[in-house]
């Protein structure tokens, strides 16, 4: 297989008008990556070395996005909506240049898995012209049947076409095929539209290879892998398969998770083998945790790096650019944001750090803020190894509290502070004996007074 060469054509000009959406149906996402990307990046583990987007509505939109999913496709305008083998066609330029095996699939069929793919490519390599994928859906209703015949795919009967036995065939078109690429474009330009819907379907290939006396076979996907997306009910539906099989693999993979189902991964989450997860984390793409880690409940986690040993949360939120070092600690409520947590740091409540460091074994104390924006420009926060920062202080950026230095509660700090000093930023406290009892009184006094005369107006 790996000396086939294998193009994918990807389908994804449709509106998706069931979605309600103004964003092109195959852009919405799926643990946080387009659902096309899904698609792209199946077929890529499949063997396919080149992909062509057949694209229309939203063009533009679709061109930017897949710029980023997959910088080195082709993309191919359908200007107008004939039907699939129409759309297939959209590619004929990638088609020609002659590739063994060229795959069809669709960009709102996100859960295809690549091995389903690479049992159609191993039908070609043994000889056949067209493979169909086909799935067992629990109820057949609705989808076009294949029927079989000593080993061969004879037909794709639509339900309204098939005969009373036809219509208890459990085994159903998928959409997808596999094609060989010498005989591509020839099956495809022999597509008709003499039908109701004057439109060019891709299915009719199957009895036109047969004609030829083309070898025609079908093969099985899991019902899951083959779910389409049509609405945002599919969509969701897609999302908890795609979240079930990456808490199945996180978990063969040495990752303790207390309630599987509450937590929620992104589409590039990295955690290693004895990180335990509590309930009702979430993951946002761009997370890489090392081994070890414990990620406590209610935690939200995007773009961030966690080294082996960590701790964070409960209710903790790390946004981009948060890197905690081995054995460091982000407790509950607290917030980083591009920041770096050194070994052993302890940031453990009621805190925000941003645009900062916090050194090798510092303490920052609840309520803690590093004040990094004055309303048009970040200022960065250096905090030295072992310094403490008393609770309730605020650290006005830019600054730079040296290695042991030591801020008292309450501070508002607007100064750097040297290695080993104690610096204080704060309004010194004045005590007057007995005033607290005469403010007391007098308040009380003015309160019976209003309540008196609330009851006068009555």
């Amino acid at each position: 297989m790996s000396q086939r060469t294998c193009l994918s054509v990807i389908l994804a000009a449709g509106e998706g008008t069931r979605m309600k959406s103004a964003l092109p149906k195959v852009l919405h996402q799926i643990a946080g990556l387009p659902m096309v990307a899904h698609v792209v990046r199946a077929a890529e583990a499949a063997g396919a070395s080149s992909q062509a987007l057949v694209i229309g509505y939203g063009a533009d939109e679709m061109r930017k996005a897949a710029a980023k999913f997959a910088p080195k496709a082709e993309t191919f305008v359908q200007e107008k909506r004939l039907g699939t083998a129409h759309a297939v066609l959209a590619a004929r330029e990638a088609i020609s240049r002659g590739y063994d095996d060229v795959l069809v699939m669709f960009g709102d069929t996100p859960l295809i898995d690549a091995d389903a793919l690479m049992a159609a490519r191993f039908r070609l390599a043994e000889g056949a012209a067209v493979v169909v994928i086909g799935f067992r859906p629990p109820n057949p209703t609705g989808y076009g049947r294949l029927i079989e015949k000593g080993g061969k795919l004879t037909a794709i009967r639509e339900e309204k076409d098939c005969s009373a036995e036809e219509r208890k065939i459990g085994f159903c078109n998928a959409g997808m095929m596999a094609v060989a690429g010498a005989h591509a474009l020839k099956l495809l330009d022999a597509v008709g539209n003499k039908n109701a819907k004057g439109e060019y379907y891709l299915t009719d290939i199957v009895e036109i290879a047969r004609a030829q006396g083309l070898d025609v076979v079908a093969t099985e996907a899991s019902f899951e892998s083959a779910l389409g997306i049509n609405n945002r009910i599919d969509l969701a539906q897609a999302e908890a398969v795609w979240q079930a099989r990456r808490r199945h693999e996180a978990m063969l993979s040495g990752v303790t998770l207390i309630a599987p189902e509450t937590v929620y991964f992104s589409h590039d989450t990295e955690i290693g083998a004895d990180t335990i997860v509590e309930p009702n984390v979430w993951f946002g793409p761009g997370v890489k945790i090392a081994g070890g880690a414990k990620i406590h409940a209610f935690s939200h986690i995007e773009g961030a790096t966690i080294a082996s040993n960590c701790d964070v949360g409960p209710f903790a939120r790390l946004r981009p650019g948060a890197d905690l070092k081995q054995k460091s600690k982000v407790g509950n409520f607290c917030e980083v944001k591009q920041a770096v947590i050194e070994e052993g740091a302890k940031v453990n409540h009621l805190t925000y750090i941003g645009d900062a460091r916090v050194g090798a074994r510092a303490n920052i104390g609840a309520g803690t803020i590093t004040c990094n924006y004055d309303g048009y420009s970040k200022f960065f926060t250096d905090i030295g190894e072992g310094a403490f920062i008393g609770s309730n202080s605020s650290l006005v950026a830019p600054i730079t509290i040296g290695s042991g230095g030591y801020i008292a509660s309450g501070s508002v700090i607007t100064e750097s502070v040297p290695d080993q000093a104690l610096a204080f930023g704060r309004a010194r406290q004045k005590t007057i004996p007995g005033k607290g009892k005469e403010l007391r009184e007098r308040l009380a006094s003015a309160a019976a007074a209003k309540k008196k005369a609330a009851g006068a107006d009555h």
